[in-house]
């Protein structure tokens, strides 16, 4: 991914923190950190999973108050600075989880953040708010029902809805946009088009800071790099002064020299072509935007599904799951035909599902690690006259947790304290433990950080050459050349291409999409 335009002068100071600290009950989540956002500056904030990004995050919202004896202040267009909490009005947020209401229509959600047009007493008719809504989505190439309940988007669709509406609150240049992962389910196209809003905020004397693990964005996009490690700034230097090795290595403590982490990757494995019988076997799957999908994935194979926003490809798991309604002439899997499929009618038949909203859809976010993991298959765990046998329960979760390298490693800590990339590897964890014959991915490393990148891409592979059919659904059209053996392009809700074997690159995989 190329920079869209060329590097912006910085100006006057629009954000100061200064030797802010965050302290949590045994855990010191910031420590003295310090950084700057000027008027016309893109500045990126990388780190690993509880480097500390999420808890600066919500200081900078007034979610959380740091410590006594930092200074966090909004600059005023005089150039005086005052506590954040007075004026947050100049900052806008589009948050990891989105923070959108799921009982709203998108257009309310759309007029969240700004009061209602009148015409005297009246409100503005709503006519007009659907005609702006839409026109809004729009810019980022979406097109569904602004009236409909956002709890009904895709996760792409949910993340355009955020962006729309961050950007529509923009009521003077001179203010900072914070976003927060915020491409993770868009598709190159969509992401560009992101960009050019970004580099357009700046060029009229806005501030952005850009909290991304994907450091091809990063490079793209900001004019500055702040990295984050164990709560402390690690460094904070030019873009034009850091290069992607050095940065990995920053991110992860990593000496130079070692092993890469993605970016230099492995060669995707070549044996596995799917010449087996199918293990699933689907026909004429229908539902929403998918309007006919046939399918075959064979044991030990692994299938991405690929296509631009509203496409059906971030349906199709999700439908194969029973996790929303959908009709098929055929659903077959390891030769056994399934009808009115349920989610628990798939965990029966060994599949299982990482879905592409982990907080909605991937872990009860008030239960505990350990409740989580557990959660799909209680039934090693139950002794005689239907006891739980606790000791074997910690047993098995801390071998997943050591496993998947979850920090902090306390199986008894509420799921939602965790950050979003350790939420994503105890996902994983709870599905692998099952053994699943067939394990449906969608967006798979979203939220998650260059090293446990690696270590999911691992899990992903091992599934598979432990006999597992595997189907990713991705907007990450790198992560699809590297880890499938083929993937197939969803057009309009059919399948209009598949690439394999030396034809699966990105470029040959986005020319196709697009």
């Amino acid at each position: 991914m190329a920079p869209i335009s060329a590097k912006r002068t910085s100006g006057d100071l629009l954000l100061r923190i200064e030797g802010v600290s965050k302290t949590f009950p045994g855990l010191r989540a910031l420590d003295d950190v310090s950084l700057s956002v000027h008027s016309g500056e893109i500045v990126a904030v990388v780190g690993h999973n509880g480097s500390g990004k999420s808890t600066l995050v919500k200081l900078l919202a007034g979610v959380q108050t740091p410590d006594a004896g930092g200074n966090l202040g909004v600059s005023h267009h005089a150039g005086r600075t005052c506590a954040t909490s007075g004026h947050r009005a100049e900052l806008h947020f589009i948050h990891q989880d989105l923070g959108l209401v799921d009982s709203l229509s998108a257009v309310d959600n759309l007029n969240l953040t700004r009061p209602y047009e009148r015409r005297g007493l009246l409100p503005l008719r709503r006519r007009r708010e659907m005609a702006q809504a839409k026109a809004l989505v729009g810019r980022f190439g979406a097109e569904f029902d602004v009236r409909e309940p956002v709890r009904l988007r895709s996760a792409p669709e949910r993340s355009v809805i955020a962006i729309a509406r961050a950007l529509s609150a923009w009521s003077d240049d001179r203010n900072v946009l914070l976003l927060d992962e915020p491409t993770e389910a868009l598709h190159v196209s969509e992401v560009d088009q992101l960009f050019r809003a970004l580099h357009t905020v700046a060029d009229r004397g806005g501030g952005v800071i850009f909290i991304s693990h994907r450091l091809d964005e990063v490079f793209a996009l900001a004019d500055r790099i702040v990295v984050l490690r164990d709560g402390r700034v690690v460094a904070d230097t030019p873009t034009s002064a850091m290069d992607r090795e050095r940065l990995a290595d920053l991110i992860t403590a990593r000496q130079s020299g070692k092993p890469a982490v993605p970016g230099s990757r492995a060669p995707r494995p070549q044996g596995r072509t799917g010449g087996s019988a199918p293990h699933l076997i689907v026909r004429g799957l229908r539902g929403g935007p998918v309007r006919g999908i046939d399918l075959d994935v064979s044991v030990g194979e692994i299938v991405g599904l690929s296509g631009v926003l509203g496409s059906g490809r971030e349906r199709v798991n999700s439908m194969l799951f029973g996790a929303v309604p959908a009709n098929a002439a055929v659903i077959s899997v390891g030769g056994r035909r399934l009808e009115r499929l349920t989610p628990s009618k798939a965990i029966g038949a060994g599949i299982g599902y990482v879905p592409g909203n982990r907080v909605r859809q991937g872990a009860v976010m008030t239960l505990t690690l350990r409740e989580n993991v557990t959660l799909p298959r209680m039934s090693p765990f139950v002794a005689a006259l239907g006891r739980l046998d606790s000791g074997a329960e910690r047993r098995e979760v801390g071998r997943l947790i050591e496993e998947f390298d979850v920090r902090p490693p306390r199986m008894d800590q509420t799921f939602n304290l965790f950050s979003g990339g350790n939420q994503q590897k105890a996902i994983f964890a709870k599905w692998l433990r099952n053994n699943p014959s067939l394990l449906l991915l969608d967006e798979p490393t979203q939220g998650v950080d260059i090293g446990a990148k690696s270590a999911i891409y691992a899990a992903i592979r091992a599934a598979a050459e432990s006999g597992a059919a595997v189907i990713v659904a991705s907007a990450d059209t790198k992560e699809l050349a590297e880890i499938c053996d083929r993937v197939l392009v969803i057009e309009d809700g059919t399948v209009t291409s598949q690439l394999r074997g030396a034809d699966l690159t990105e470029a040959k995989l986005v020319s196709a999409i697009l």
